[in-house]
């Protein structure tokens, strides 16, 4: 069951030098306890695509290790809930979230905190 799931910047971070803190409970967590959403993906993907980290190569590593968790109806309809804000990448994250009972792992955690219910930890300190 998925417990927890990645914003894009703690995924890259995740992929980058640095940032041992949240590398080791990456590491700490079971298998099948950590996903990274469709939403958060495509953000990262993106950044790939435009020539910012990570290199293909290790995002394709990383989804392989850290599996696709796609964005479905009942996360579509727990943002049609929330309190809008401008980021909507974060708002979306945030749905998929709450839609399954897991915990948005973020170094952003004040992007998150207007959200009602949403559980969010910072891995990087």
């Amino acid at each position: 069951m998925i417990r927890f799931l990645i914003d894009a910047n703690a995924a890259v971070y995740a992929m980058d030098l640095g940032y041992e803190a949240l590398k080791a409970r990456l590491a700490d967590c079971d298998a099948g306890t950590v996903a990274i959403s469709a939403i958060s993906y495509a953000e990262v993907a993106y950044g790939t695509y435009v020539g910012k980290s990570p290199p293909p190569e290790v995002l394709d590593a990383f989804v392989e290790a850290i599996p696709i968790m796609p964005f479905d109806e009942a996360a579509a309809r727990e943002y049609a809930r929330l309190p809008f804000k401008r980021a909507r990448f974060d708002r979306l994250l945030a749905a998929h979230a709450l839609s399954i009972g897991a915990i948005v792992v973020t170094s952003n955690v004040a992007d998150f905190a207007d959200v009602p219910g949403l559980m969010v930890e910072n891995w990087t300190v």
